[in-house]
């Protein structure tokens, strides 16, 4: 049997803009993807803390060490710049591997600067 389990999750990013018209997707700064194990075109489940909203998207690359967080296309109607929003992965995983299994989980500051780095 496979176990849909928790990959990775970035936690408490702050959404840094907001692009209604760009064709779709969430921006993430690729220090962040890399360190989280996420890559470019992934599906995330994206959680909005601020306003409970709850959808699914992809992740393209932001540029590298600026923090960005960014809403595009039809998510920019799920929240606002300031919005705290948890980003998350999974991953089906075999029974015989749940054993120890931990995902990776990205607890960011503000700034979206990792300020906590877990398991991994």
């Amino acid at each position: 049997m496979t176990r849909y389990m928790l990959k990775a999750k970035i936690h408490r990013a702050t959404v840094t803009e907001s692009d209604l018209d760009y064709e779709g997707s969430l921006t993430v700064d690729l220090d962040l993807l890399e360190a989280a194990g996420i890559v470019p075109f992934e599906q995330v489940g994206v959680y909005n803390i601020n306003n409970g909203e709850r959808f699914e998207t992809y992740v393209i690359e932001g540029e590298r060490g600026t923090g960005v967080i960014g809403l595009n296309g039809a998510a920019a109607r799920k929240g606002m710049i300031g919005d705290l929003i948890i980003v998350a992965t999974y991953a089906g995983v075999p029974e015989a591997a749940l054993a120890g299994y931990k995902p990776t989980i990205l607890l960011l500051d503000e700034r979206n600067r990792i300020k906590e780095h877990i398991y991994r």
